[in-house]
């Protein structure tokens, strides 16, 4: 097994295409993310109070399409994403009739140092309404919506490549799996390797584990020089140093071995090596798009979020942010790591039963 590993590893190397997918197509992402600051197409904002979901200005607010409603409902869970920079503020509104007669809105605004970006975008729509309010024929000492900012609080500032880089690292993870395993033994199978192997008295077991921990210990190296370069060239955020490196590799493994059993699949359900990429592609560009990768699924409809939700890329990439950036630990992560579970179980089942030696 060790001598098929170490003349698998060989080859993948000494592959000029493999190493330059593996390293440059996720790098080439970073370097262009890591220079650019801005943020995201909607953000989220929270209610001190949810009965102010039907005051006009909130539906406003709403409205605009660039805001949306957070679902945390309780001060706690809201006071924790607002230092995590997950909402761009916290608002409450008193509302009261002036001596004239005028109804007369007072809003508190809450923000912290990580929401960074989001809460110039919240201002800005926030600016708009409250323009569109006011147009009603009101003396200008009688003004109806007055804003308070209150004191920011603490938080870790969020930068572009700490969503970015997490993102890449899994779908990095995810197509060097599924289209280098399904190369890989797609080719072994026709050159007639696996079953010169099968010969020899190895154990089957060894033959495929010998193979796939040569493609795991290189995609593992890769992991770690995407997550160097993002650490020391553009300070991607590793919370807990050291324990949240080890952490993110850990998770790197478990998706990668996840990920190798739709590889398998592919290869063995392959009539030819042209229609490989079909294949793949039908599993990785639907998590590509929709896994969270460049942007917050968050911007999708509430139907379309549910079956993200069920994406093995999208778990893996919220597990790898919790990690790296909140300072969660594997243990935190058990919703994402169970649904992966869940994935890795029926795969490895379907390929099982439909590997071929030749």
């Amino acid at each position: 097994m060790l001598a098929i590993t170490k003349g698998s590893l060989k080859s993948i190397f000494r592959n000029p295409a493999s190493v330059a997918f593996s390293f440059g197509f996720p790098l080439v992402f970073i370097l262009v993310f890591g220079f650019i600051n801005g943020g995201g197409p909607v953000v989220n904002v929270a209610l001190a109070n949810r009965a102010d979901t039907s005051n006009k200005l909130i539906q406003g607010l709403l409205s605009t399409k660039i805001v949306q409603l957070s679902k945390d409902k309780d001060s706690l869970s809201i006071h924790r994403d607002l230092e995590k920079g997950r909402i761009g503020a916290v608002l409450s509104i008193d509302s009261g009739v002036s001596a004239m007669g005028f109804k007369q809105y007072h809003l508190h605004l809450l923000t912290s140092s990580a929401s960074g970006d989001k809460y110039p975008i919240v201002k800005m729509a926030l600016s708009q309404v409250i323009q569109q309010a006011e147009q009603e024929n009101i003396p200008p000492q009688y003004r109806p919506i007055s804003v308070d900012e209150l004191p920011m609080i603490t938080g870790r500032k969020y930068a572009m490549i700490d969503f970015i880089l997490p993102g890449m690292l899994g779908f990095s993870l995810l197509s060097a799996a599924v289209f280098g395993v399904a190369f890989l033994f797609f080719s072994l199978r026709q050159q007639l390797v696996l079953k010169r192997f099968y010969a020899t008295p190895i154990s089957k077991k060894y033959i495929i584990l010998g193979e796939g921990l040569a493609r795991v210990l290189f995609q593992l190296i890769t992991a770690v020089v995407i997550i160097v370069i993002g650490k020391y060239a553009f300070h991607f955020t590793l919370v807990h140093g050291w324990i949240t490196f080890i952490e993110m590799l850990i998770l790197s493994l478990f998706g990668l071995i996840v990920f190798m059993g739709f590889g398998f699949i592919i290869s063995s359900t392959a009539r030819s090596e042209s229609t490989i990429p079909p294949f793949a592609n039908l599993f990785t560009l639907p998590q590509f798009l929709l896994g969270g990768t460049f942007f917050s699924t968050e911007a999708f409809p509430a139907w379309l979020q549910k079956i993200c939700e069920v994406l093995p890329l999208k778990q893996l990439n919220d597990a790898m942010r919790n990690i790296a950036f909140e300072g969660a630990h594997l243990t935190d992560c058990g919703k994402q790591l169970g649904i992966l579970a869940l994935w890795g179980i029926a795969v490895y089942a379907v390929a099982i039963r439909v590997f071929k030696w030749e």
